[in-house]
């Protein structure tokens, strides 16, 4: 376009600084960030609304907050969009504090400001924040009066939020929320999926399947929540069930289904069955399994007591294992007695996650379980010297 002398406009940068972002782990994301912002301010087109907001979003996902406040400051008149584009910002870079001062003190606010300030707090893993300024907005005077709606993303937002926060209340404000819903707005797959979830992982499974039953269409990620859903709630045999009916309606199971469909296998102990729709990401359908695939089979074959194929399949790898995948080999060691290769494999955790105080109790039970307390004693005091307080749902002795 710059070669052919057509000058770029306040349409142009946008899209532009979105394809940018899009590419930001690249060296040439990065060096072409500065040459757009000064061709915007040789062009005059900074004064709009969205190419000031399109480079704050630029800005801060580069992690240039400086820049981002910088630029903002230098506003004259800074808009809705503007104040919302710094509001993600903030909540990106994990400074609430920042980010709820700005919302205190924006001029007005819509949806966009509101579900800013929950994500925020989503990121930080804040949940009961998140659920407590959720309730804030549904009571504001602009909520009431019917000015300010919250849309699909505050929905999906809070519905995340209730199924991570381990409280009854959560639960009640979830189903509040899938009320709301079924009253004042169309379920989409995207909420419909949320909804699933939800269900699925506060326990209450038979709403999961009403709702995945009632949604009139489907995606992959649909389907993804109610596998998920029933292989984490005792229902292993209808997860691979639903696993087969999503393969018989035309749906391709993507990295999220075979993690929710391994999930299954290792719970219930079909090792042949595990192995062969692993061997199957692959074969059938071109997908190379990461981290969590590997953990799940480690775990398949830990559940089944096959401690030593286990091993050995960590060894295999294409890459270095993580503390989550030693970490479930240590805990089929604790399960079977296995004191010799679980004292490798609790060295091994510990040397990744030196401070995790779970892992410290599981190594501690398996040399209790043999009655090794002199090793049990040493690894008490390893604690006590590295500072490391327990977890109050843990239990580690004083023999």
């Amino acid at each position: 376009m710059l070669q052919h002398q057509a000058p770029p406009n306040d349409h142009t940068f946008p899209s532009v600084l979105k394809a940018t972002v899009s590419l930001k782990n690249s060296s040439f994301a990065s060096s072409t960030c500065c040459s757009y912002h000064a061709q915007c301010v040789k062009r005059g087109l900074l004064h709009n609304h969205f190419v000031q907001a399109s480079f704050l979003s630029l800005f801060s996902e580069f992690g240039d907050m400086s820049s981002a406040c910088r630029m903002f400051d230098e506003l004259p008149r800074p808009c809705i969009v503007s104040y919302n584009a710094m509001l993600a910002a903030f909540g990106k870079s994990g400074d609430i504090g920042l980010a709820v001062s700005m919302f205190l003190n924006m001029p007005e606010r819509d949806v966009y400001s509101w579900t800013s300030v929950i994500n925020a707090y989503m990121r930080k893993g804040c949940f009961r924040e998140a659920i407590a300024f959720f309730r804030k907005m549904m009571v504001d005077e602009d909520v009431i009066c019917g000015f300010l709606q919250p849309n699909e993303a505050t929905f999906v937002s809070m519905l995340s939020a209730c199924a991570k926060f381990d409280d009854a209340c959560a639960l009640c404000l979830g189903k509040q929320v899938h009320g709301y819903l079924c009253r004042y707005s169309d379920l989409s797959v995207f909420l419909g999926t949320a909804l699933i979830s939800f269900y699925g992982k506060t326990g209450c499974l038979h709403y999961a399947i009403k709702v995945f039953d009632w949604m009139p269409g489907k995606e992959v990620c649909t389907w993804n929540a109610i596998i998920c859903s029933m292989a984490s709630n005792g229902k292993e045999r209808q997860a691979l069930d639903m696993f087969e009916a999503m393969k018989d309606s035309a749906f391709c199971p993507n990295e999220i289904t075979f993690v929710g469909v391994l999930s299954a296998c290792a719970r219930t102990k079909l090792v042949d069955l595990g192995l062969e729709i692993f061997r199957s990401m692959i074969s059938d359908f071109i997908i190379i399994p990461n981290m969590e695939h590997y953990g799940c089979v480690v775990d398949l074959l830990g559940r089944a007591g096959l401690l030593k194929e286990a091993y050995e399949f960590v060894g295999s790898m294409p890459f270095e294992a993580d503390a989550s995948v030693w970490g479930a080999l240590l805990s089929a060691c604790r399960v079977y007695g296995a004191v010799e290769l679980g004292n490798k494999v609790g060295k091994r955790v510990l040397e990744l996650e030196p401070r995790q105080c779970g892992r410290y109790v599981v190594l501690w039970n398996i040399y209790a379980g043999a009655d090794r307390w002199d090793d049990a004693a040493v690894l008490r005091q390893v604690m006590v010297d590295a500072g490391i307080q327990k977890v109050p749902a843990f239990s580690i002795g004083t023999e």
